[in-house]
């Protein structure tokens, strides 16, 4: 369809004189397009539950608070006593409570008799033929002619002393105690405990790996939704509309 200009008027001497109208080629017209969204603009996003985030916190805490205690009782069971040189024993009677409860961990280290002072509690072997130690309480300490130091023990729990201990006989003096830890203790014997360590140690690294890995993937995952959400916008296709 042609579409004819508006007439302008042409001056030409003392006439008007109609210029002839010319005709306007058919001109394709797009409509306009709206920019796209910056990606700095804020794009509202539909906010997570409250109970689904305190949920996931309460589960991650308390995976941590579990792992860190597991890693506590290993380390006061197993690491430390190993490095130190000392030795952990299990209360198996109540002759010393209720400073040491039957089934606490006690960790002893070796001792000169010389440094025993009234008021440690040590661990001596009453029978060299047998090796169940006794731990007590130093009551007194008789200094010998011969050079030799005599031990008076007696338990907290006690009514009486206990034979007379010869320094000897003396095997190490308590280092700490930890209750209710014993049986953890003895449920190790000696001849697992290194097997047992090395599995122990093996299943909290694959443990803290795997809270690291799963805090991680949730992490990309709300970058992803993050970018998803301010990412360009999409246009439809444009084509051109033509005038009448």
């Amino acid at each position: 369809m042609t579409v004819t200009a508006p007439v302008r008027p042409v001056t030409a001497g003392a006439r008007h004189v109609a210029a002839p109208a010319r005709p306007v080629a058919d001109q394709p017209v797009t409509a306009p397009v709206q920019p796209a969204a910056s990606p700095d603009q804020p794009v509202a996003v539909r906010p997570e539950s409250r109970w689904r985030v305190a949920a996931r916190s309460v589960g991650v805490g308390l995976g941590y608070g579990v792992l860190g205690v597991v890693l506590l009782v290993a380390a006061v069971t197993i690491l430390v006593p190993r490095f130190a040189g000392a030795v952990p024993l299990t209360v198996l009677s109540g002759s010393m409570e209720p400073t040491l409860p039957v089934g606490s961990l006690v960790v002893v280290r070796p001792v000169d008799p010389a440094d025993v002072r009234i008021g440690d509690v040590i661990t001596y072997l009453p029978n060299p033929e047998d090796p169940t130690a006794i731990t007590h309480r130093v009551t007194g300490i008789t200094h010998r002619t011969d050079g030799g130091v005599t031990f008076t023990t007696q338990g907290d729990a006690n009514d009486a002393p206990d034979l007379p201990v010869q320094d000897f006989q003396v095997r190490a003096r308590v280092w700490y105690v930890v209750h209710h830890l014993g049986h953890v203790n003895s449920a190790v014997n000696v001849e697992d405990r290194h097997v047992g360590v090395v599995l122990v140690a093996g299943g909290f690294f694959v443990w803290a790996a795997s809270l690291w890995y799963r805090s991680g993937r949730s992490r990309r995952a709300a970058a992803v939704s993050a970018r998803d959400a301010h990412g360009p916008v999409e246009l439809a296709e444009q084509r051109p509309v033509r005038h009448p």
